[in-house]
């Protein structure tokens, strides 16, 4: 929760600081997002830098008998959202995708964006945001078909009824 309100919280400073960018007439909601995106994506590197460097002087710690604490490996911003938010087995799903794929559908399916909004924040085509999506709810569906089923969301009969 505090991950997410500092987020939150440092791109509306980025936003104040960079306002002289934003081109009136233009959908406000698309570049605050795009700067959350930015803002994000830098974070989670800096983070990975720094369990790497944890990693390794824990790793040396370890080595040489000492006791080190270090960071935990769930300090991934976007795992500690998905932790949150699923049960295990979605999340596991989610985070086997790739990255592009996992947050195309963040962005979409979980965060209600248009796909013209998505591909302003990604700086993509609109095309790309479309076959992007289709290709990671395919992924996602490959994962959680055997999930669904314990849920009873759908029995093997509806499955076996699709191919005649």
């Amino acid at each position: 929760r505090e991950d997410a309100e500092d987020l939150f919280q440092e791109t509306y400073l980025r936003a104040f600081r960079f306002f002289h960018q934003f081109t009136p007439g233009t959908n406000c909601r698309a570049w605050l997002l795009t700067i959350m995106h930015n803002t994000f994506r830098t974070r989670l590197s800096q983070r990975k830098e720094q369990l790497a460097t944890d990693s390794d002087l824990a790793f040396h710690e370890h080595a040489h008998g000492s006791c080190g604490g270090g960071h935990s490996w769930g300090d991934d911003p976007s795992a500690t959202v998905l932790a949150r938010s699923f049960d295990s087995e979605i999340r596991e799903a989610l985070l086997a995708l790739s990255e592009e794929y996992r947050v195309i559908l963040l962005l979409i399916d979980v965060g209600e964006m248009s796909y013209e909004e998505a591909a302003v924040v990604l700086a993509c085509p609109l095309g790309t945001v479309r076959s992007r999506l289709s290709r990671a709810r395919q992924a996602l569906r490959e994962r959680l078909t055997s999930y669904a089923r314990k849920q009873g969301y759908f029995s093997e009969r509806r499955s076996d009824e699709k191919g005649n």
